[in-house]
């Protein structure tokens, strides 16, 4: 008899496993919104790399391409965030893109005003995530 228990346990985590990965699956397949992302930080440092290579950012911007790399991708991932905030299909927690986000701007801009401005902002701005995290998950 526990042997016939065990064993309809055990068929029943199986298919509760197997239900679980095809919805994982089935959300990735709608959520595409990740390596849009990715594919869109690599399409804006080749155009930056591109414009440097040509000479056109010696006129354009004071900022190395680099800061411009990491700029960019700071903002492609807070319009990431923006999207996954306003758009009910592809929101999931966002706390950590925004962390990686202000990061990526803070990386970007400390060439250029300096990093003692720049680190209490990350400090600030990452607080600031953490607390907006708390707020919306009590909803």
């Amino acid at each position: 008899m526990s042997e016939q228990r065990r064993d309809e346990k055990e068929e029943k985590q199986e298919k509760e496993e197997e239900k679980d990965e095809k919805q994982r699956e089935e959300k990735w397949r709608r959520d595409p919104l990740s390596a849009i992302v990715w594919a869109a930080i690599l399409i804006w440092a080749g155009i930056v790399f591109l414009g440097e290579n040509m000479g056109l950012l010696a006129n354009l911007s004071t900022l190395e391409a680099w800061s411009l790399v990491f700029i960019g991708a700071g903002i492609i991932v807070l319009l990431e965030v923006v999207v996954r905030i306003l758009i009910p299909e592809y929101r999931r927690p966002v706390t950590g893109s925004i962390i990686f986000a202000f990061i990526l701007l803070a990386i970007g801009l400390g060439n250029t005003t300096g990093w003692d401005l720049i680190w209490p902002l990350i400090l600030i701005a990452i607080g600031a995530a953490i607390l907006l995290g708390g707020f919306l998950r009590r909803r």
